[in-house]
């Protein structure tokens, strides 16, 4: 399989942290913005496909390798069988979490020769990104005076805008998955940079003011984002400062 090979097998934590992403990406893309693609080549009365994440950040559904032992571990075979017999919802989750223990089975093929530390690290990192499943249904988890999961956040359909208007946050993946979320999704936008919402990537909210921001602009991790009762943001944090 052309894509599915490796001209150079990553070697440092640096390089299969990027070839994990990138396969990530992949599959993210598939399952989310590329759906319906994905459901129209998924077809059950084709033979066993599988679903495969390349490092380009690309993906493809396909049959599995022909050559035993494989190249690099394969992914869950014969995804299409399933599709007519469950809910999309399900079958995209069930999908997700198949491909979240490739993903990371890839990755420690791959870190084989690594060393006890650095095996840490790459895990670390690893861990620092949502997993598959996580975006697809949305379960990723932010922090919130209840530490309840960023869903349920999420599901409040309108907040107010710094100048008084109501805008629409984003809802949760798994609900009317797949229809008009881009629209519904591009009216957040990052209270720091102003880009718009991405599924891909971790978002906090201020409990203060109330707007969204990129955890990376505020230099908030997932993992960080669990410890924080009350996040404040830094332009309301500054603001109580001065008071």
């Amino acid at each position: 399989m052309e894509l599915g090979s490796i001209s150079s097998a990553p070697r440092t934590v640096e390089e299969i942290f990027k070839d994990y992403s990138g396969r990530r990406a992949g599959i993210v893309r598939a399952l989310t913005h590329d759906v319906d693609e994905f459901y129209a080549q998924c077809d059950p009365d084709k033979e066993n496909l599988c679903l495969y994440g390349h490092s380009n950040d690309m993906w493809e559904v396909n049959l599995p390798a022909e050559e035993v032992p494989p190249e690099l571990p394969e992914p869950a075979l014969g995804i299409n069988f399933a599709r007519d017999v469950m809910s999309r919802r399900d079958w995209l989750s069930l999908i997700a979490m198949h491909s979240d223990s490739w993903l990371l089975s890839v990755a420690f093929y791959l870190g084989a020769r690594l060393n006890r530390n650095e095996r840490k690290r790459l895990f670390s990192m690893i861990n620092e990104l949502p997993t598959v499943f996580e975006v697809v249904s949305d379960r990723r988890r932010s922090k919130e005076k209840s530490g309840l999961d960023i869903a349920n956040k999420l599901k409040v359909s309108n907040k107010r805008t710094g100048d008084g208007q109501i805008k629409s946050n984003p809802k949760p993946a798994d609900e009317g998955y797949g229809e008009d979320d881009d629209d519904e999704h591009s009216e957040t936008l990052c209270g720091t940079c102003g880009g718009s919402y991405n599924a891909d990537e971790f978002w906090i909210a201020c409990d203060v003011c109330e707007r969204w921001f990129h955890g990376k602009c505020v230099k908030i991790t997932p993992a960080k984002a669990e410890s924080i009762k009350q996040y404040k943001c830094p332009s309301c944090s500054s603001k109580k400062g001065r008071q």
